[in-house]
């Protein structure tokens, strides 16, 4: 964040000699090498990228749809069935509330987290081989994407040497917390336009720099250009992840207030063009998001509270210098520090800390340092949450997180997430310092490169676990379910779908969501009062069923359980029941369902009741 009279001291060498020198065919030709050079380095560095995040998810391929992550197989089968719902744009049926999961009220996908840009972007790649294909490309896609949109930001944007970005992007696409939400968060770890909006808010703060001479103005066209590329990028990236855009937005405004305290006279330069740019993208992306917010919020099936406990979803104080489980050298025995294995967001280990606090002190002149340090400092004590918890322990003690609970928006967000954003802001630290080091002369060159790749090698990942899963009935994978159901009618597998079981979402899923299913895994307002729960309560019928594939045991059917088994199909608008062999106790619940529906039809391995 840096006005274009403030670069000069981290202008590229490489491209710095004689470009204002004349142009001589001699001097043309050295800077079409010099070009072609970078720009070898630069595929280089992707292609690693790319290798990298290939190997980190090995494991769900040759066959997505028989493999699936094993520390997170309910969320992979959850955002796989979103890429389905999400494919259907291609179809031209798709709307905010879809009727394919939790009929009839159906579910609203602003209120989840449905990566509906993924998922239309990707949408050719899953109507043709399907949302577990979609999912596998896009668990590694995410992590390659992100590190190299870094590498080019921290290249490019701060002219940084290209082994210096390398490095800092390396952590910022493939740090702890990220590789540790790609066990299914695939809209936590999509944040390849994250760069893109830090560079339009850079390019905003430089157009609105009229420099140090009392003559300069504002560049106002590039002002507006800025302000306009900086609302579309924040429009799509509300359609792949808000929580990401939230954590954005909070860490730039702090990096902002930092940064404007250090540099006391750029902010006084720029102040009212960079305020006055800021507003417009404003303006532009809420003309964009004002409806698909408001529907969030206060549309069908819309929820205004979070649903997630800020007091349970914070970060132990032990985990910042824990070396995560999912890397190389970490331990299992860790893992205790967290909610579970998706949420190794904060743990940095030691090693790193050290590091990144010494090349903060070191470069500490920097206003960039300055804000990033601060950004750090700010964003890892909200992580803490409301309660500071150390090693499982939780005090009376408050945490900065604290002076947040029950705030709109805020109130949605999980508090040890906001240790993600430590991850690029530590990555650009490091950056400057490797940068620095490699321009110096002095021990500094050799030691400060070396310092930061051992600290890298500490948290360097491990490929993400994955086991084979179950294989779909032939009653689904055939196409059978056409003679059960029509396409846009209500199919119901027994038993049903839930949050902590959605493996019947998968049926869905594999039929591009052709049909609807009822109840199901997904955020709506079934708590009190209208508040956020997990999933919705089981109409009578579905709660029978599944105490029999739970217990086994056959009910007493009588006449009102007859009745409330035609009025329960009739409320879900159901065309018929299935029942596959692989189904847990098969044939108690099929005796079940004859009893309360009359005689079964057998169609390939599935046994069904049209209703």
């Amino acid at each position: 964040m840096t006005s274009a009279a403030h670069t000069a001291p981290y202008a590229d060498p490489d491209l710095a000699v004689g470009l204002a020198e004349p142009a001589t065919p001699e001097r043309r030709s050295a800077r079409w090498r010099t070009l072609a050079t970078r720009h070898r380095t630069d595929l280089a560095v992707g292609l690693l990228f790319v290798l990298l995040a290939g190997w980190l998810t090995h494991g769900l391929w040759p066959d997505p749809t028989g493999r699936v992550l094993a520390l997170n197989p309910e969320d992979q089968t959850l955002y796989e069935w979103f890429l389905a719902v999400d494919s259907r744009a291609l179809l031209g049926d798709f709307g905010l509330l879809t009727d394919r999961l939790n009929t009839p009220d159906g579910v609203n996908l602003m209120t989840n987290t449905t990566v509906i840009a993924l998922g239309v972007l990707f949408a050719p790649v899953t109507l043709l081989f399907g949302a577990p294909v979609t999912f596998a490309l896009l668990a590694g896609a995410n992590l390659a994407g992100t590190a190299i949109a870094w590498y080019l930001l921290l290249n490019r944007t701060l002219h940084a040497r290209r082994l210096a970005a390398a490095l800092g992007a390396g952590l910022c696409g493939f740090g702890p917390g990220m590789l540790s939400q790609s066990n299914s968060h695939l809209h936590m770890t999509a944040q390849w336009l994250v760069p893109v909006i830090v560079w339009l808010v850079v390019r905003l703060l430089r157009a609105a720099d009229p420099g140090p001479a009392t003559t300069g103005r504002p560049d106002r066209r590039r002002i507006t250009t800025s302000a306009a590329g900086l609302a579309a990028a924040v429009t799509v990236q509300a359609f792949v992840g808000e929580e990401v855009l939230f954590l954005s937005a909070v860490t730039l405004l702090v990096m902002t207030v930092a940064y404007g305290v250090a540099d006391r006279e750029l902010l006084r330069r720029a102040w009212p063009g960079f305020a006055g740019g800021l507003m417009l993208a404003a303006g532009l992306a809420l003309t964009v998001l004002g409806y698909p917010l408001w529907f969030q919020f206060a549309g069908p099936q819309g929820v205004a509270d979070g649903m997630f406990s800020p007091h349970y979803f914070s970060a132990d104080l032990a985990s910042w210098w824990t070396i995560s489980p999912l890397s190389v050298v970490g331990s299992d025995s860790s893992a205790r520090l967290t909610t579970g294995p998706a949420e190794y967001n904060t743990f940095l280990g030691w090693p790193l800390l050290l590091v990144a606090v010494a090349c903060a002190v070191w470069l500490r002149r920097r206003p960039l340092v300055v804000a990033c340090a601060v950004a750090a400092v700010v964003m890892g004590a909200l992580s803490l949450g409301p309660q500071l918890v150390l090693d499982g322990d939780r005090s009376t003690m408050p945490g900065p997180y604290a002076l947040l609970v029950g705030l709109p928006v805020v109130d949605g967000a999980l508090p040890m997430r906001f240790g993600l954003a430590l991850l690029p802001l530590t990555g650009t630290l490091l950056t400057l310092a490797v940068d620095r080091a490699l321009r110096d002369t002095g021990r500094a060159r050799r030691l400060v490169p070396a310092a930061v790749g051992a600290a890298l090698l500490s948290v360097f990942p491990a490929p993400l676990p994955t086991v084979d899963r179950p294989a779909l009935p032939e009653f689904v994978t055939g196409g059978h379910w056409r003679e059960c159901v029509r396409p846009g009618g209500v199919l119901v597998p027994v038993p049903a779908a839930t949050p902590k079981e959605p493996w019947p979402m998968r049926w869905a899923t594999a039929a591009d969501a052709a049909f609807g299913i009822p109840e199901g895994f997904f955020i709506g307002p079934y708590g009190r009062d209208g508040a956020a729960t997990m999933g919705t309560y089981k109409q009578p019928t579905s709660a029978l069923l599944a105490d029999v594939a739970k217990r086994g045991e056959e009910p007493v059917i009588g006449t009102e359980q007859r009745r409330q088994a035609a009025k329960d199909a009739d409320f879900w608008g159901a065309s018929c029941v299935a029942l596959t062999d692989d189904a847990p106790h098969a044939e108690s619940l099929r005796r079940t369902l004859e009893q309360l529906y009359g005689p079964a039809t057998r169609i390939a391995d599935a046994w069904i009741w049209r209703v």
